[in-house]
């Protein structure tokens, strides 16, 4: 994927994280917004050449949750 689709597809898959991460972890969207944009899976997912964008909502925010319990991510082989 070029880096043009992938800033058009970003919106929506940071939306869907933040949505969860605002359901299951109890803390306002604009607090689950600052987490996320803060964390090293954001940065992946930012970068075209991890394709972590593949991922979907419920695995990245599994690998959110993991960032945050362990400070670090091991993402899954494919």
């Amino acid at each position: 994927m070029d880096e043009k689709k992938l800033i058009a597809l970003l919106p929506e898959i940071t939306s869907a994280v933040v949505d969860l991460i605002s359901a299951r972890d109890g803390v306002t969207e604009d607090e689950a917004i600052r987490s996320l944009y803060s964390s090293e899976l954001y940065q992946d997912l930012e970068n075209e050449e991890t394709k972590v964008w593949q991922f979907s909502a419920e695995t990245l925010y599994s690998l959110y949750r993991q960032e945050k319990r362990y400070g670090k991510i091991e993402y899954p082989e494919y």
